[in-house]
């Protein structure tokens, strides 16, 4: 399924759980530097995109685009893959949590490269599904899954477009309700709305979320979750492979 079939059927709901998280924020935003132009690819209802300079949206999802609030910057149809753009364009291209739905990640991140000066892309290493317990608990269908396995690569990906790689610790209280966002709070996964906003769920199919959904449930009221997890409880933040590539 491309990212405009799979966002004009999940993404209803999208902009109820998936704000800005400000600390992400920060460093997307510090790794644009100086750059005064920035175009946003994958761009959704727009978040993460900087209030301080002059940005360019690109979204092929008909229904994201609609929710994009009044006074965000303006917003084109386009795939990465196909940037309707002159080589260096803009001073800098972002993009955040939607490399692994592109039809072709290398040639949208080469694409890029093309249009900007500097390139800053926001994406989880998958290489390691047990490093979060989600995935190793209760949904281990969700590696064999096309968008795990492209992120299960992030040197191809840095490589493509000679980026250096900096890791981006997650807080426990993050705003923005990506896959990993709840690691400490697992119970917002029992929450029919939190899980329509994470494709994740909706790539392992209905009968494979019913049975995560339904393990968890129960492993929490019995504490076994806590027990497997308790580690986790002491910690304000978590590396679970949130990776910023900055070329």
């Amino acid at each position: 399924m491309s990212k405009v079939q799979l966002y004009d059927t999940l993404g209803s709901t999208y902009t109820v759980t998936r704000r800005t998280e400000p600390r992400i924020a920060a460093r997307i935003w510090a790794a644009l530097g100086d750059a005064r132009t920035v175009l946003n690819i994958g761009a959704g209802t727009g978040s993460y995109e900087p209030s301080d300079r002059r940005v360019l949206a690109v979204e092929p999802s008909a229904l994201m685009r609609s929710q994009r609030p009044e006074g965000a910057a303006p917003c084109v149809a386009a795939a990465a893959e196909h940037l309707p753009f002159e080589d260096r364009s803009f001073d800098a291209a972002m993009a955040v949590c939607t490399v692994h739905h592109w039809h072709d990640p290398i040639a949208g991140l080469r694409e890029m490269r093309r249009v900007a000066d500097r390139v800053v892309v926001f994406l989880f290493d998958t290489s390691d599904p047990d490093v979060f317990w989600l995935t190793r608990d209760y949904l281990p269908e969700v590696a064999a899954t096309r968008a795990f396995r492209v992120l299960a690569s992030p040197s191809r990906l840095s490589g493509a477009i000679g980026a250096r790689t900096e890791p981006v610790p997650i807080p426990w209280d993050c705003a923005d309700g990506f896959f990993e966002a709840y690691w400490r709070r697992p119970a917002a996964y029992l929450d029919e709305s939190v899980r329509r906003g994470i494709s994740a769920w909706d790539a392992v199919g209905a009968d494979v979320e019913r049975r995560a959904v339904r393990g968890l449930r129960e492993d929490l009221a019995s504490g076994r979750w806590a027990d497997r997890n308790r580690d986790l409880l002491e910690l304000d933040e978590a590396d679970l492979g949130a990776r910023l590539l900055v070329a």
